[in-house]
């Protein structure tokens, strides 16, 4: 199929190779031409293992071209809407007006007979106003949700959990005679090797497939925060949250997955979509939700807190003129991503307290250091901590989790090192030297933050 693929940031540019890699012929479309040109030449504008071989791939076939020229999309059978909506500037709600600007676009020049599809996250309801957008081109409407994780976005892609359909009319999944059932046959088309692989296919409505992506991203958010209130409740009884989740994870009713206290969720989604479900839920009077989101988010946002200070009391009380080096940048490992950085918080909280703080992180310095003028960053690990009084490992890179503790004793000032990430192995520092606190290991101060 002849498939235009809008806006290619981490879900669109993943999402047209992948397509590609199916043996469609995919153009992405993007108003960045610096992001453009990277791309046709086979390079990702940011760090996704494995997404430049399927790049790379796509170009070589012929299959896989990039633009900023919107007038390609004429003759494509399929157009899908990948664009951004950010948390707007002025309230918790998504902001749609790249997504607004995007369908304006297409439907301005989609031929008739052709379907729109959208993959943006958005907010229950978004798919009328799409429709008005649209200003009456003939083409069928769907939506069709996107569940990638940064770092895993390709396997997401090629290897997904289920396929989920939002169209106009979802009774008896779609079938013959139902408004939706040109449109199911459509997306059955476009993504027929993953349907003949066995992934499942699940039909809706446009507002349940709207809120699906919402709400999963609000379980992930909740186990996160749970297991990070408990790791709270630990510290001050003197218990180990990581054994605590360990059992608790055996019982096949909750699972381990997302279920290892830390430092927090963060990135350009999960965050943001919470906070838009939270705005949704209060906008239809749902209050449980609202005031529900509303504790996740604040034990999320406490955490950054609450190591900041233990960092402070690691000290003896303030961290002013200290030399504190921070391991990690980027908001989880395996992407070079640094919005909402868990780790970037603290960072600039604790130089906000007076410390000379060194940041070190294996693929994010080159996003962070023009937007964080107050930390120092550097690409060398033993450059980062030479001298330092006390080392935060933040982002659980492979590379921090297998450092050699012996090795890194004998380069900083003080061997006190705070564990955030809970991934340690915590007897083999203390037997080099080093004082290791983990988050709700038990060995943790009692820590308030107000």
């Amino acid at each position: 199929m002849k498939i235009s693929v809008i806006g290619c940031g981490y879900l669109g540019a993943v999402h047209a190779a992948t397509l590609a890699s199916m043996g469609h012929d995919v153009v992405g479309i993007d108003t960045d031409a610096d992001k453009v040109g990277h791309l046709s030449r086979g390079f990702a504008p940011f760090f996704e293992p494995g997404l430049e071989d399927l790049l790379a791939d796509g170009r070589d076939s012929g299959r896989l071209t990039f633009s900023t020229d919107m007038d390609r999309v004429a003759d494509a059978e399929v157009h899908f809407l990948c664009v951004g909506t950010p948390q707007s500037k002025t309230s918790d709600l998504a902001d749609l007006g790249y997504l607004e600007a995007a369908t304006r676009a297409v439907g301005a020049r989609a031929k008739a007979g052709s379907a729109v599809v959208g993959k943006s996250t958005v907010p229950v309801g978004t798919v009328h106003r799409v429709r008005e957008w649209l200003a009456g081109a003939d083409v069928a409407l769907a939506w069709n949700p996107e569940f990638l994780r940064q770092g895993t976005a390709v396997k997401d892609s090629l290897v997904p959990d289920r396929l989920v359909y939002g169209v106009e009319d979802s009774d008896d999944a779609a079938g013959p005679g139902s408004a939706g059932h040109g449109t199911v046959r459509t997306l059955d088309e476009v993504y027929a090797p993953l349907l003949h692989a066995g992934v499942p296919r699940i039909v809706t409505s446009f507002a349940t497939a709207e809120l699906i992506k919402s709400a999963a991203n609000a379980y992930l958010a909740t186990k996160l925060s749970y297991i990070n209130a408990m790791a709270e409740l630990c510290d001050a009884a003197g218990a180990d949250v990581t054994q605590l989740s360990a059992a608790m994870g055996l019982d096949p009713r909750i699972g381990q997955r997302y279920l290892a206290a830390g430092l927090g969720f963060g990135g350009g989604c999960l965050p943001k979509d919470i906070r838009s479900f939270r705005a949704q839920a209060r906008e239809l009077a749902v209050d449980s939700v609202d005031a529900w989101m509303g504790l996740v988010d604040s034990i999320n946002v406490g955490q950054r807190g609450r190591v900041a200070a233990l960092a402070a009391e690691l000290c003896g009380g303030a961290v002013s003129g200290r030399r504190i080096a921070v391991l990690g940048a980027a908001f989880k490992p395996d992407t070079d991503d640094i919005r909402d950085s868990p780790a970037l918080d603290v960072a600039v909280r604790l130089a906000g307290a007076g410390a000379h703080v060194v940041v070190t992180d294996p693929k994010a310095i080159n996003n962070a250091w023009m937007r964080y003028p107050q930390l120092q960053f550097e690409s060398s690990l033993a450059a980062a901590v030479e001298g330092a009084e006390i080392v935060l490992l933040l982002t659980e890179w492979p590379q921090f989790r297998a450092l050699d503790p012996h090795d890194l004793a004998g380069r900083v000032r003080r061997p006190v090192i705070i564990d955030a990430r809970n991934v340690l192995p915590r007897t083999e520092w203390r037997a080099a030297g080093w004082t290791v606190h983990g988050v709700g290991t038990g060995d943790a101060a009692r820590v308030h933050v107000a």
